[in-house]
């Protein structure tokens, strides 16, 4: 079978086909209740509708028990609102990731972003058992047969054909040694990944240098790469990010522009010092973006309000990308 079998689609999302249209592609994140509450996606679903083209529903981030994003993604296509589901390799073997995937296809989800997990270590069950029975770049190419060859790892054939997916990855362009990740990068656009969604960035330089040598390469011609950005909370969460999360750059004018937000504020006011901060980081990341959509090879942001639904449409209207397109589901790519 060829890659493409619907209407000259892969998986006919709509993320697809905005990408495939040429536009400047907006995903945002939805973090589902530590709970069965719907309601709570409900209310989430109405602050992202209409100002992203597809939003990622996390597996339990940070390996904390969450409602399941397939669960979660059924909610959001019942809402009117697309989700790029996230399937982890650390809770799931593939056996379970298979028939989780026949699942969610089912179900209507047409988006999948392929990743590892984080440790366990890290959630309200840190000694509970990691799976990590393939890694994520097998987990993309496992996903790409499915679609491609309708057959599961196993070599057998998926009577009626397999799961549709638009199938995503993640990369991140700052981790050592900082000259290899073109080349991770490489081998996951190689397994199959069809979208790219990037780390925090934090460090424009860096990251336009990364492009750079992503562009020399010709992987932004095979895959579409969607740049990563978050706005700030505080000046301690911008310090923290900066001197403890490995794998992250944060620049020091990101961390001195945070501090500054709140000069003059007195500390007993927390409501007025967090509105400050919260109006910085927004700002910035506006700005972000702006730099962003002049770097060859981006195709999108993807925005990671974590636990903050409610700053993306004004990051995204802010940054200039509202209306969002709306496209005909039966148009072929052009």
């Amino acid at each position: 079978m060829t890659d493409v079998s619907i209407n000259g689609f892969k998986a006919g999302s709509n993320l697809e086909r905005v990408l495939a249209a040429g536009h400047f592609a907006v995903t945002g994140e939805l973090g589902p209740p530590k709970s069965h509450d719907a309601d709570v996606i409900r209310e989430k679903v109405g602050l992202l509708k209409g100002c992203v083209d597809g939003a990622n529903i996390t597996d339990n981030q940070t390996a904390i028990v969450r409602m399941s994003s397939i669960a979660a993604g059924t909610i959001l296509v019942q809402e009117g609102l697309e989700p790029i589901i996230q399937m982890t390799c650390r809770d799931r073997n593939r056996l379970a990731i298979q028939s989780d995937l026949l699942g969610a296809a089912a179900l209507g989800i047409k988006n999948l972003l392929c990743l590892s997990g984080d440790h366990q270590s890290f959630g309200n069950h840190p000694t509970a058992k990691n799976v990590h029975d393939i890694d994520s770049m097998q987990l993309v190419r496992m996903v790409k047969d499915l679609r491609d060859a309708s057959k599961f790892q196993c070599g057998e054939e998926i009577k009626g054909g397999g799961p549709r997916f638009f199938i995503g990855a993640a990369s991140n362009p700052f981790g050592d040694p900082f000259e290899w990740r073109p080349y991770r990068l490489a081998k996951k656009v190689a397994a199959g990944a069809d979208f790219i969604q990037t780390q925090l960035i934090y460090d424009i330089p860096r990251f336009k240098e990364f492009m750079k040598k992503v562009v020399d390469m010709g992987l932004h011609e095979k895959v579409a790469i969607l740049a990563g950005v978050g706005p700030l909370k505080s000046s301690g969460m911008a310090k923290y990010m900066r001197d403890k999360v490995p794998g992250m750059i944060v620049a020091d004018e990101y961390v001195d522009r945070m501090a500054a937000a709140i000069k003059g504020i007195d500390k007993e006011d927390k409501a007025a010092r967090q509105d400050a901060w919260r109006t910085e980081g927004i700002k910035i990341c506006i700005e972000q973006i702006q730099q962003l959509r002049e770097v060859e090879g981006v195709a999108g942001v993807h925005v990671m309000a974590i636990e903050w639904e409610a700053a993306t449409r004004p990051i995204v209207e802010g940054a200039g990308l509202l209306p969002r397109p709306v496209l005909n589901s039966e148009a072929a790519p052009s």
